[in-house]
C-alpha cells in the first residue's frame, strides 16, 4: 500500500513539472525583450498603484453633504464639477461644461457640456442630468450645507431656475447678480452626480459615489482605506495614468512620515513643518509646498457663556501669544494671522493692527467683563489639517496662554465627524479649526465662515452681526471688483471689533512624495486632482 502511493506521487511530481516547464515555455516565448520592459507591461495591468496617506477619514462620499477637507480629497478624484480650477492656482477653466456666455446684466449663464460623458454607472451625462442635481441642491435646504453658503442669500436662492435648453446646453438664471458665480461652481461641494443613482437610493452616495471622474469607488473600510481604480472610459484621452488610488487614514505624523520614508505609501500629506528637514535630505523623496490659502482659528462660540460677552472675546484674543504658536508648531512654514482670511485674498484689510500679545490687557477686560473664573472646554482638533499641524499640542500651549490670564479650561476632543458635527451644532465653547479657502475669493471665507446666513453649517461660532451681513450680501452682488474690496475691508474691521475667533496663523502646508512619482500638482484648495500624476 505504501509502495503504490509513494509510486502514484512520484508520477504527479513528475507531470507537475512538465506542466511548470511548459508555461515557463510560454511565458518566454510571449514575454518581454527585458527586465524593465517586464516591469511596464506589470503596471499597465493594473500595477501603477498610489497610497496616498492622510491624517483623517473621510466623513461622507457625497461632495454636496460635507464641508470637510478630507472628504474632498477622495470626492474630487470621483467626481467633476462644470468648471474647474487651473493647476496650482483659483482661475477658472472648462470641465464638464466646454463653453459658457454670461448675459451683460450678470443674470444668465449658458453652458455648453461637453458630449459622450458617461457617469461610472453607465448613465448619460447631458444637461438634464445638471438640472437634476442643481434641484437636488436647491430642495435639499440645510442638508447641503456649502449650497446653502454660496447660493443662498437669507431665504432667498440666488440660482433661480436651471434649464436644459437642448441635451448638451443648460442654462442658469440668477435672482441677483454674483460676481464669484463661476468659482463657486468649480468648487468641490457642487460636482454633478449620476441622477440614477441619488434617485433611487440618495443615502447611498454617501458610501457609493457615482460620479464621472477619472477614478471609480471601489470599497471603504472605515477609518482604514478608500481604494479607487481607474475610469476606462473616462473622456479626456490618456487619463488617469494610474491604475488604482488607496487612500490610508494615518492620524499620526510621525508614523505617516515613516511610512512614506520605508515605502508603504507613495504620498504623505498633512506632514508636520519639522518634517520639511527629513523630507529634503532623504534622496528617496521630494517635497511638495501647497500654495497657501487658509487660516487657522481658535473660534469662540458667541452664544454660550463667557463668550457671549465682547470682552471676554476681546480677553482672549489678547492673551494667547500667536508668535510662540507660529515659531513652536510651524517652524517657519506658517505666520500669524490678524484677519480670518490670508493676505493673498482680494480685500484684504492690512490696515488692522490685530491683536497684539498683552495678559494684562486681557486680565484687565475680564476683570471688566465681570467672569466668574469658570472652566471652560477647550476642544483639540483629532486629527492633522493644513493650517492645525497639531491640534493637540497647540491646545495645550493655548490652555497654558489662558491659565496664565485667570481661565481655567479642559481640553477635550472627539472623533473627526463626531467633533465636527458637535460643533456644528454649537456645543463647543471654545475650539480649535481652520479653513482652506475653496474659490479664492474674500466671500469664501468672510460670508461662509462668519455670517448669520450659515449658522448651523460653516459658521460654528453662531457670531450674528446685522451690519456685517448687509455689507457681505452688497459685496456678493457687486460686480466693481474696487468697490467689492472696500466692502470687504470694513466688514473685517467688524469682524476684528467683534472678535469671535482668535484667528491664528496662515500656513505653507507640506506634503511628499516618493521620488518616482510624477506631476504631482498640489492645489491650494487642499484638493488635489491625481489624474496625470504617474509613478515611473
Amino acid at each position: 500500500m505504501k509502495k503504490t502511493k509513494l509510486w502514484l506521487f512520484s508520477a504527479m511530481l513528475v507531470l507537475v513539472l512538465a506542466v511548470l516547464a511548459a508555461c515557463g515555455s510560454g511565458d518566454k516565448d510571449t514575454g518581454s525583450k527585458d527586465s524593465s520592459a517586464g516591469d511596464d507591461s506589470a503596471a499597465n495591468s493594473g500595477d501603477k498603484t498610489l497610497v496616498y496617506g492622510r491624517g483623517g477619514d473621510s466623513v461622507k462620499l457625497d461632495p454636496s453633504l460635507v464641508t470637510d477637507g478630507e472628504s474632498f480629497t477622495v470626492t474630487a478624484n470621483i467626481y467633476e464639477t462644470l468648471v474647474k480650477f487651473g493647476k496650482g492656482d483659483v482661475t477658472i477653466h472648462p470641465s464638464l461644461a466646454k463653453s459658457w456666455e454670461v448675459a451683460e446684466d450678470g443674470l444668465t449663464y449658458t453652458f455648453q457640456l461637453e458630449e459622450g460623458v458617461k457617469f461610472h454607472d453607465g448613465t448619460d451625462f447631458n444637461a438634464e442630468a445638471v438640472v437634476k442635481n442643481i434641484e437636488r441642491w436647491k430642495a435639499g435646504g440645510d442638508k447641503h450645507p456649502y449650497f446653502s453658503t454660496q447660493f443662498v442669500v437669507g431665504d432667498k436662492q440666488v440660482i433661480e431656475s436651471v434649464t436644459a435648453e437642448s441635451d448638451y446646453t443648460v442654462v442658469f438664471k440668477l435672482s441677483q447678480p454674483q460676481a464669484p458665480f463661476l468659482k463657486n461652481l468649480a468648487m468641490s461641494p457642487f460636482a454633478i452626480a449620476s441622477p440614477t443613482a441619488f434617485e433611487a437610493d440618495e443615502e447611498s452616495l454617501e458610501t457609493k459615489p457615482v460620479g464621472t471622474g477619472p477614478f471609480k469607488f471601489v470599497d471603504w473600510v472605515r477609518n482604514e482605506t478608500i481604494t479607487l481604480e481607474k475610469n476606462p472610459d473616462y473622456h479626456i484621452a490618456g487619463l488617469p495614468k494610474l491604475d488604482k488610488v488607496i487612500y490610508r487614514s494615518i492620524p499620526d505624523n510621525a508614523t505617516r512620515l515613516n511610512d512614506l520614508i520605508t515605502g508603504a505609501i507613495d504620498v504623505a500629506d498633512g506632514l508636520s513643518p519639522s518634517d520639511k528637514g527629513t523630507i529634503e535630505g532623504d534622496a528617496n523623496l521630494q517635497l511638495i509646498e501647497r500654495p497657501s490659502m487658509n487660516v487657522g482659528y481658535l473660534g469662540l462660540t458667541a452664544t454660550r457663556a463667557p463668550f457671549d460677552n465682547v470682552k471676554v472675546r476681546q480677553a482672549v484674543n489678547y492673551a494667547i501669544n500667536k508668535q510662540a504658536l507660529v515659531d513652536a508648531f510651524y517652524e517657519g512654514l506658517g505666520t500669524p494671522a490678524k484677519n480670518p482670511m490670508p493676505s493673498v485674498i482680494a480685500g484684504y484689510n492690512d490696515d488692522i493692527a490685530g491683536y497684539e500679545y498683552d495678559p494684562e490687557k486681557a486680565k484687565a477686560l475680564l476683570k471688566e467683563a465681570g467672569y466668574d473664573g469658570k472652566e471652560i472646554e477647550l476642544w483639540a482638533m483629532p486629527v492633522p489639517r493644513p493650517y492645525m499641524p497639531d491640534g493637540q499640542k497647540i491646545a495645550e500651549a493655548i490652555q497654558k496662554n489662558l491659565d496664565d490670564v485667570g481661565i481655567p479650561s479642559k481640553i477635550v476632543t472627539y472623533e473627526w465627524a463626531t467633533y465636527l458635527d458637535k460643533a456644528k451644532d454649537g456645543e463647543a465653547d471654545a475650539f480649535l479649526l481652520g479653513w482652506t479657502g475653496d474659490n479664492g475669493d474674500a466671500d469664501n471665507f468672510l460670508y461662509a465662515l462668519l455670517d448669520g446666513d450659515n449658522i448651523g453649517s460653516n459658521n460654528y461660532t453662531y457670531y450674528n452681526n446685522p451690519e456685517l451681513h448687509e455689507l457681505l450680501v452688497q459685496a456678493q452682488t457687486e460686480i466693481d471688483e474696487a468697490k467689492r474690496n472696500e466692502l470687504y475691508k470694513k466688514a473685517q474691521e467688524i469682524i476684528f471689533a467683534d472678535a469671535p475667533w482668535v484667528p491664528l496663523a496662515h500656513s505653507t502646508p507640506i506634503l511628499a512624495a516618493k521620488a518616482n512619482v510624477t506631476d504631482y500638482s498640489a492645489q491650494p484648495t487642499g484638493s488635489d486632482h491625481l489624474e496625470e500624476v504617474d509613478i515611473k
